[in-house]
């Protein structure tokens, strides 16, 4: 039987996925307003970083994977395997009595997490036409939007009001929505045929990502960059993401076929979701210390403050999928975009002490136009260009790209904040006044600093996030000059596929183009 899904139906669908996906993206930002209280009740403050870090490994790690799996046991399954992962680590972070728990539990939920985005991204290549999928994607930008303001708002309600493990109980009833729509909602075909998993691969890979991601975490936090240990673990990520494109080629089910990479629309996509991600990342987070530690405004101010992002962002990937839809090519819109993000990058550039809030708006909107326009227009992209029987397994690895370029952006900006910083305190704060209390200090105390060390602090802090944006601009020119060599692949219509018992026809073996499958009658 084979059948087409209503813009109704595939509303409803929608709104199942992206409520898993809000759950990923919101984690990502809710915690950082908790972690003061948090190390308060537990202790362990040597331990802080790894409630963020061991998050962000374990869904790295875990992206490509379930990209893999959803293309050989469908997605649907693995979707629902994910939001019960993701809640059952969320409910045991909120019970977590000690530092080591919370962090174990944090990796769960990790692992939970990469398959909240990823999947949701892959099955809307299921039901939705390539020719059609534009229309929606603005939703997907909306989420991620959402998040990034509304994160640290809620995050800071939940620890002034209730307690800090409502920053975790409160995944539990929006999972719970998310995945009674799916199971009622969504029907996809069952597969049933037996597999050879690469595992080697799986644990090659995640082996290698895993010491990347860590080098570029503690890299100037943990241990000097110039460090045994982080240099080792550098080389060490080297050496077993070149073990696994080894391993990837002898394998009968790779996690990341080979035949990807002779993809150039692949290609161009991946380094492209690297490159912006990098800048993208690595400029934003500090965004809120400029208005915290300059501006002088509270952690909740700082947040409405970047509304103007958040609604430029929601415009122009609403605007643009609409218009993808209406004349059916999607590389103008990451040119452009790659383009105006460059242009807000440098806007914000030009931010200084006492730089008004009109200003700081317009570079925001300018900013989250250009990004709008480019990550799920990307992801549309490498859907586009590949096979149906790689849908997954390119989703995820565009993903897993767009991942790794923001550990590495917020490390390498990281490392040129500290290293201005060191710069610029010693010249406008008094010699004596200058030291670790001072580098470290949050906000607030910042804030209750005599007027004579503070106003010093603040230049400081301003020269320093000066620097950081500037040196974001030619991340973003790189990733304009990348979208140049994004080839144009006409976006195809809905191509029917019986349902029932097959895992592949002649057709998606041999097709280069993908189709949106529908979904099956119950």
């Amino acid at each position: 039987m084979t059948g087409t899904l209503s813009h109704r139906r595939i509303l409803l669908v929608y709104s199942g996925l992206m409520l898993g996906m809000l759950l990923a993206a919101l984690d990502q930002t809710i915690v950082s307003t908790a972690l003061p209280t948090i190390v308060g009740e537990l202790g362990g403050l040597d331990h802080l970083s790894w409630v963020v870090t061991s998050y962000i490994l374990a869904a790295t790690i875990s992206t490509p994977l379930y990209g893999k799996l959803g293309d050989l046991y469908g997605r649907k399954r693995l979707f629902q395997i994910a939001i019960c992962i993701f809640l059952v680590g969320s409910m045991l972070c909120g019970l977590a009595q000690n530092m080591p728990q919370l962090i174990g539990f944090r990796g769960l939920q990790g692992l939970g997490a990469g398959g909240l985005i990823v999947g949701a991204q892959a099955i809307i290549g299921d039901i939705v036409p390539m020719r059609e999928r534009g229309r929606y994607q603005g939703y997907l930008g909306a989420v991620f939007a959402f998040s990034s303001v509304v994160g640290p708002l809620l995050g800071g309600f939940f620890v002034d009001s209730l307690s800090w493990r409502w920053v975790f109980y409160v995944n539990v009833p929006v999972g719970a929505v998310a995945l009674a729509v799916i199971a009622v909602v969504l029907q996809q075909p069952t597969r049933r045929v037996s597999h050879r998993i690469d595992v080697l691969g799986a644990a090659l890979l995640a082996a290698g990502a895993g010491c990347l991601t860590l080098a570029v975490t503690w890299g100037g936090t943990q241990y000097p960059w110039g460090s045994a240990e982080i240099l080792g673990l550098f080389a060490a990520g080297a050496v077993l993401l070149a073990v696994f494109f080894v391993q990837e080629r002898r394998a009968e089910e790779p996690i990341v076929p080979p035949r990807l990479f002779s993809n150039a629309v692949f290609n161009a996509a991946a380094g492209t979701s690297f490159i912006v991600a990098l800048a993208m990342f690595g400029a934003i987070v500090y965004l809120p210390v400029y208005l915290q530690v300059v501006d002088g405004v509270s952690p909740t101010v700082s947040g409405l403050r970047l509304v103007p992002l958040m609604a430029g962002l929601l415009v122009s990937s609403i605007v643009s999928g609409r218009l993808i839809v209406r004349i059916g090519r999607y590389k103008p819109f990451p040119v452009a975009g790659t383009a105006i993000m460059s242009v807000g990058l440098f806007l914000l550039s030009r931010i200084e002490t006492g730089t008004s809030a009109g200003y700081l708006a317009l570079a925001m909107v300018v900013l989250g136009a250009g990004i709008g326009m480019v990550m799920q227009v990307l992801v549309l992209a490498v859907q586009n260009a590949v096979g149906y029987r790689d849908l997954g397994v390119a989703t995820s690895s565009a993903t897993f790209a767009r991942s790794m370029g923001g550990s590495f952006g917020v490390a390498i900006f990281g490392a040129i904040f500290a290293n201005r910083l060191a710069h610029w305190l010693p010249i406008f704060v008094p010699s004596h006044a200058v030291g670790g209390d001072v580098v470290h200090a949050n906000p607030a105390q910042i804030g209750s600093l005599p007027p004579e060390v503070h106003a010093g602090v603040v230049e400081a802090f301003a020269r320093s996030l000066h620097t950081v944006f500037l040196w974001a601009v030619p991340a973003g020119i790189i990733a304009f000059l990348l979208t140049l060599l994004l080839r144009e692949v006409p976006l195809r219509g809905p191509v029917e596929v019986p349902v029932g018992d097959r895992v592949t026809t002649p057709r998606d073996r041999e097709a280069p183009e993908p189709a949106a499958r529908p979904v099956g009658a119950r």
